[in-house]
């Protein structure tokens, strides 16, 4: 799984990759100014023309505010410069670019904003590690206040373009442009709500700097798990495409069902929910393609996976927080099945986490909300980070839910999910998106690229549905989703 595309590289990774392009030979004057180009050319094309304040850094970013602005006064507009610091500050390829601007650079006040209706944010790039303070923080308060519109450059000002965390303040931005690959902080909250929409600007550098790089974070994207994904073929039939079995739930029992139906839709050949004698009827009497199972303790389960045709296992969906979820836990996992492990059957091992990390011995997936993760993991600000840790730790992949879903391997490898709407956010949801995984398991797919796709589906089923949306829609919609996906798959091969 490597699409160099939609690596996402951290603020040093990107200084690695200038430096790279231009120890191959392209210029550093040469590379702001196409970024600079690009930020006025994207702000161009989303405004008519207005009056601009460039607010310019003492570093390359505000290098290639200098350069939009040069661009945009060429082209016609009003524009005025402001600058942190002093000129004879600015040193190399920023130091070069201003005095090509050749008019008068302001230092920084609030009254600048007095008749500006659009700024350009090249105050602080991506590699800001300390909060914005004194007249910057200032201006960017000012700016939100008032409503200003934004063009941030790379990222706005005050975001930590490695965690997406906000240092002290920034100014929302419309659009960012950034340049040759995103940052986890274009992804991560509450970096993903700063930037606006992203604009990805292709400056001159060589993809081939990415082979001294070795990018391990990816935008997660089709072009990562494409060739995994397992389409039914002409010759195959049920057998060939691996059965899942739903542990189910005494009381809550419509959790275990949306995950059954979420497994059988996404294309498992046989679908079991394991239920207790109480609940049979219920499933029975509401399940129709899907069989069930009367399995009641551990042991009776311990039988069922007798049976190797039942390659991948679901438990947790509305199972309680038990004893006896954590027997059927360690369980399935002794038969070192492809697992998926949900809500209960995490939080049910809070007193002692490291029992179920050592029980972890074939592929399993972990899918933590923030306060299920909370409850195995120790808990730090920087999300990408925690998420990989926690892969590390446990042997499993984990995929942290949220409007910026984590899937991170316990090799290290992490993907940002980015296509989640906000309608994904009521009951059920989840239940489904582990039954997606656990059927492209089922049907032989590698365990992280099975969540990855199955993140990915899950997004895009909801974002095709829109407002309305429950947790029933989301199999319904996942045909249409998977024929536009086969659609492109033909288009691109033509």
């Amino acid at each position: 799984m490597f699409d160099c595309k939609k690596a996402l590289l951290t603020p040093a990774q990107m200084t690695a990759a200038d430096n790279a392009a231009i120890a191959s030979g392209v210029s550093g004057m040469a590379l702001m100014e196409a970024a600079g180009s690009a930020v006025a050319n994207a702000v161009a094309a989303r405004w008519s023309q207005r009056p601009v304040l460039v607010l310019a850094g003492p570093g390359n970013n505000g290098g290639d505010g200098f350069v939009a602005a040069r661009h945009l006064r060429d082209a016609g507009w009003r524009v005025r410069v402001a600058l942190l610091g002093t000129m004879e500050q600015l040193s190399g390829d920023a130091a070069r670019q201003a005095t090509l601007w050749a008019e008068e650079v302001s230092p920084l006040s609030i009254g600048l904003l007095d008749g500006t209706a659009l700024v350009i944010d090249a105050l602080f790039g991506a590699g800001l590690s300390r909060p914005v303070s004194g007249m910057s923080a200032q201006l960017l308060e000012t700016i939100a206040s008032r409503g200003i519109p934004v063009c941030a450059v790379d990222v706005p000002s005050g975001l930590d373009g490695a965690s997406g965390q906000l240092r002290g303040v920034a100014a929302m931005a419309d659009i960012t442009v950034t340049f040759f690959r995103k940052k986890p902080g274009h992804l991560l909250m509450p970096g993903k709500l700063l930037c606006g929409e992203v604009i990805l600007a292709d400056i001159g550098i060589p993809d081939a700097v990415l082979s001294s790089i070795e990018p391990v974070v990816f935008e997660n994207s089709p072009a990562l798990w494409m060739n995994d994904y397992p389409w039914p073929r002409a010759d195959g039939h049920k057998y060939q495409r691996g059965h899942v079995l739903v542990v189910g739930g005494a009381t809550m029992t419509g959790a275990a069902r949306l995950s059954a139906l979420a497994s059988a839709r996404i294309g498992a050949g046989l679908v079991t929910v394991a239920s207790p004698g109480s609940a049979w009827a219920v499933y029975a009497a509401t399940l129709t393609s899907i069989m069930v199972q009367r399995v009641d303790g551990a042991g009776m389960l311990d039988q069922v996976l007798g049976d190797d045709r039942k390659n991948a296992v679901v438990v947790g969906p509305g199972a309680g927080v038990s004893d006896s979820t954590r027997d059927y836990v360690l369980a399935v996992l002794a038969h070192k099945r492809a697992t998926v492990l949900d809500a209960d059957a995490i939080s049910v091992f809070a007193a002692d986490p490291q029992s179920l990390f050592d029980a972890i011995k074939g592929p399993c997936v972990l899918t933590p909300h923030e306060g299920e993760f909370g409850r195995l993991f120790s808990a730090t600000e920087n999300k990408l980070e925690r998420a990989r840790q926690a892969a590390r730790h446990s042997g499993a992949v984990l995929v942290l839910k949220g409007a910026d879903t984590i899937i991170a391997a316990p090799d290290g490898r992490a993907i940002i999910n980015s296509n989640a709407p906000p309608d994904l956010a009521t009951g059920g949801t989840g239940d489904v998106l582990t039954g997606f995984i656990a059927g492209l398991m089922a049907q032989g797919m590698d365990v992280f690229s099975a969540a990855a796709a199955a993140v990915w589906l899950h997004g895009e089923a909801a974002t095709r549905f829109g407002p309305g949306l429950i947790a029933e829609d989301l199999p319904q919609m996942l045909p249409r989703v998977l024929r536009r996906l086969k659609r492109t798959i033909r288009h691109d091969a033509d």
